[in-house]
């Protein structure tokens, strides 16, 4: 049976669904509510696969495989977008927005249906249950898209299934079902997006800004796919390899990225990105200010691993040090988000690029700093990175910058409660620069009744939800 916890989150996921359909109810609510049923019945089967090790690939090790919230994630987004873009009257995003809900659901069906297929004995339940969702999701496909843009889902479910079967075999122990679903789903998508906007290029049309988060996270990816299948072959500790992998990225980025990224904004990338940088005496205080905070966090890196050297060479960051990190990031995007939040954008592009490249020089202990970094942040180690790579940095980053990339401009009708378009951006800053933090911190330190079956404190939850309060009103009333 499923354990008191799985269940609890499972009541809170139904009832955030049913929240955000109740007052938007259309044909994509049923598909929804289907979608959430049959994600339920699947997460069991998930939980049991990875409890027996009978899974295809080597998942992380974690208390449930997350499927049920991650499946409502991505189609919630688009339901969101959506509705708040028909009620702006911007007809595209609309459009796109359904696609985003389709593709969201199509995934998660593929991932629970690939769960079933693979369990034994076949649980015949669900497999009634997977069946019926799936019928109302296509059905209500076939009724609501176009057919280029049936041809655009299939595309990002034919991209997932290639990106999963590498990725996932080069990767063991890297991310649950759910987090794959998420990752990997998003991942996708943006690979789509990329390759459709490039075929479709239109001289002088689009923001340099809508094109360098797609050719961002592309470009990190395919650099770090070359690179694993080349150091099949290759022992990549050596000076020889080491040097190979710099100037090959050097040649990938300015003999491939960088003309790609031309292409898309009819303008050299370099020059652009310091011409924006540098465009307004605004921009140049949030850089130096940011420049101070990147340095005290490594300071806080540097000052840690020098006290395990002092004192036990098995000492590890408590629950404290870590969130250090988390206060320094809302440091950084507060600021971010009321003054500037284009740069903001483009600072957290750059920022997520090089955080992935250094987890390649880690990764693959690339010389001179692959082992320093190797040592420097084994340190800061928990139970989400049992697998050979580190993502709880990056995690913590995406958590934060999502909502300033997926509205990054106001998409709203006018007329709705004055503010609340300004909680859009934060809710990131919210859920995990405050609430997360605070819930740590203070469940750590001064909590003493457990939720039942976790090791959440309710002293923690109780006071994120207080320190989320202060933070939104005091939002409301600074930001403008």
């Amino acid at each position: 049976m499923l354990n008191k916890p799985v269940l609890v989150e499972s009541l809170l996921v139904f009832t955030i669904v049913l929240s955000v359909h109740a007052v938007v109810w259309d044909r994509f609510s049923w598909c929804a509510v289907a979608l959430a049923i049959q994600a339920f019945y699947v997460q069991f089967k998930w939980d049991r696969l990875l409890q027996l090790g009978g899974a295809v690939f080597q998942f992380r090790g974690a208390a449930n495989s997350g499927l049920l919230p991650a499946s409502m994630v991505i189609p919630l987004l688009g339901v969101v977008m959506k509705e708040r873009c028909r009620a702006a009257g911007i007809v595209y995003f609309e459009r796109f927005g359904i696609v985003v809900a389709s593709t969201g659901m199509l995934l998660a069906l593929f991932l629970s249906v690939l769960a079933v297929g693979i369990t034994k004995p076949v649980p015949t339940n669900t497999c009634i249950v997977t069946g019926m969702a799936g019928s109302v999701i296509i059905y209500t496909m076939k009724h609501s898209l176009t057919v280029s843009e049936v041809i655009e889902v299939l595309e990002v479910l034919l991209i997932f299934v290639y990106l999963s079967m590498i990725l996932l075999y080069l990767l063991p122990r890297c991310f649950t079902p759910g987090e794959a679903l998420l990752v990997l789903g998003g991942v996708s998508f943006v690979l789509n997006q990329l390759i459709k906007r490039s075929l479709n290029v239109i001289e002088g049309r689009g923001d340099p800004i809508d094109f360098f988060l797609l050719v961002a996270v592309v470009g990190v990816v395919l650099l770090g796919l070359f690179f694993t299948v080349l150091f099949i072959f290759m022992d990549s500790g050596t000076w020889i390899s080491s040097m190979f992998f710099h100037m090959m990225t050097a040649v990938l980025g300015l003999g491939v990225i960088m003309p790609w990224l031309y292409r898309l904004i009819h303008r050299n990338p370099l020059f652009w990105l310091l011409q924006f940088l540098f465009q307004t005496q605004t921009r140049l205080y949030l850089l130096v200010y940011w420049s101070l905070l990147a340095a005290s966090a490594c300071g806080v890196v540097f000052y840690q691993n020098a006290k395990r050297s002092s004192e036990s060479k098995k000492h590890q960051a408590s629950t404290i040090t870590r969130k250090y990190f988390h206060f320094i990031v809302v440091a950084t995007y507060v600021p971010g988000l009321i003054y500037d939040r284009q740069l903001l954008y483009v600072a957290a592009v750059l920022c997520l690029a090089v955080f992935i490249f250094l987890e390649y020089i880690r990764y693959f202990r690339i010389k001179p700093f692959g082992q320093t970094l190797r040592h420097l942040l084994s340190l800061f180690l928990d139970e989400r990175d049992s697998g050979p790579l580190i993502l709880t940095h990056i995690y913590l980053l995406l958590g934060m910058s999502l909502p300033v990339w997926l509205f990054p401009r106001s998409c709203a009708p006018k007329g709705t409660l004055p503010g609340a378009g300004a909680l859009v951006p934060y809710s990131g800053v919210l859920a995990v620069g405050v609430g997360d933090t605070i819930a740590s911190v203070f469940g750590s330190t001064m909590g003493e009744i457990k939720w039942p079956g976790t090791k959440k404190t309710f002293e923690g939850t109780m006071t994120a939800i207080f320190a989320q309060i202060i933070a939104v009103a005091l939002i409301l009333i600074f930001d403008s």
